[in-house]
């Protein structure tokens, strides 16, 4: 059910606590919660092959903001949930993204993530690609002891969406002739499609009515689209020890990100030829980033991604204006209007 009545004015007002500082607000109010989910987590991660424990231990184990589960949370509890099944979702909810991530590396052939070497550095790609399977596996069991119907589909049409988005990413890899509405779609499928699931989820098995989940499913979905643009922009902005992975990925890799879009739009006649060489054709040397850089910043590329990232982010809040408001909702608040200003 909304809530119409105003919310107390220290609920409206949203504060400036920088994205960490948003972050921790959110882990604080979920915080029991996020035990419970760390502790199915651990449990699903049992085996007699000693293998998958330790390769699926060492990405799920290895930190992360843990910002897709805390969507789940928080989303039930704003509605002042008191049922236990939010944690098993969002437990499943975490699952999801470790098994993607396992894949994810493999098909990027990463070697880096979260500040340690990758799963398929160290085991294998063969090793993370069937370890990824059995994560899977365990999310989709999480999903029926949830009991659910409408969540499971919700979630298990979510992982379709994931895969279809790599499949898609691939295809518009090195790709050139790429435009907005291509690099949006794969956005919208790798990243975006599990944060609106994610919330989605919290709102519906706390009993939301359709107007309130949907409400939800928005604020995620947009937040989920700005936190990409923002990591998209970051490979070429951040800096290594902050973001927890090498700097210039998306560029060694060809990826077709929005900064790479916008340049081609306004490069000159040399600077497509650089990009022709080193994303469409991939032959980069050792100042090839450098130069990436300096096009971009000739061309306002980073600048128009953030500014992208933050009418999404915008978005997000005008969306969450349905849902209940309280701490929950003041805190998710939070982390969409600082979403656009983090440097990891």
């Amino acid at each position: 059910m909304l809530v119409s009545a105003a919310p107390a004015p220290e609920q409206t007002a949203i504060d400036d606590p920088g994205f960490k500082g948003a972050v921790a607000n959110l882990q604080r109010l979920t915080g029991d919660d996020l035990t419970l989910v760390n502790e199915e987590i651990v449990a699903a991660m049992r085996s007699p092959v000693a293998m998958i424990p330790d390769l699926a231990g060492h990405l799920v184990q290895a930190g992360g903001k843990r910002l897709r589960p805390m969507l789940t949370l928080a989303a039930a509890r704003a509605f002042d949930y008191k049922g236990d099944s939010h944690v098993k979702l969002a437990a499943a909810v975490e699952l999801i993204h470790a098994a993607t991530l396992l894949h994810d590396d493999v098909v990027d052939a990463s070697a880096l993530r979260r500040g340690l070497e990758t799963a398929n550095v160290i085991w294998g790609n063969k090793e993370s690609v069937l370890v990824g399977d059995f994560i899977f596996s365990r999310a989709f069991e999480l999903m029926v002891e949830a009991g659910d119907l409408c969540v499971l589909q919700i979630l298990s049409s979510a992982s379709g969406v994931i895969a279809e988005g790599e499949v898609l990413q691939l295809a518009t890899q090195k790709n050139l002739n790429a435009t907005f509405e291509m690099y949006l779609a794969v956005v919208e499928s790798k990243t975006a499609a599990l944060f609106a699931a994610a919330a989605q989820a919290g709102a519906v098995i706390a009993g939301a009515d359709g107007d309130a989940s949907e409400a939800f499913r928005r604020y995620a979905r947009n937040l989920g689209i700005a936190y990409q643009l923002v990591d998209d922009a970051l490979d070429y902005s951040g800096y290594e020890a902050a973001l927890g992975k090498r700097v210039g990925d998306d560029f060694r890799e060809g990826k077709m990100t929005l900064p790479i879009v916008y340049a081609l739009q306004r490069a000159t006649d040399e600077e497509k030829a650089f990009w022709r060489r080193t994303i469409s054709e991939g032959r980069q040397n050792g100042d090839d980033l450098a130069a990436a850089r300096a096009a971009l910043e000739r061309t306002g590329a980073i600048d128009d991604t953030i500014a992208c990232a933050r009418r999404f982010a915008d978005q997000a809040l005008i969306d969450l204006e349905r849902a209940p408001q309280n701490v929950y909702s003041h805190a998710l608040a939070e982390l969409a209007a600082a979403s656009v200003n983090r440097g990891y």
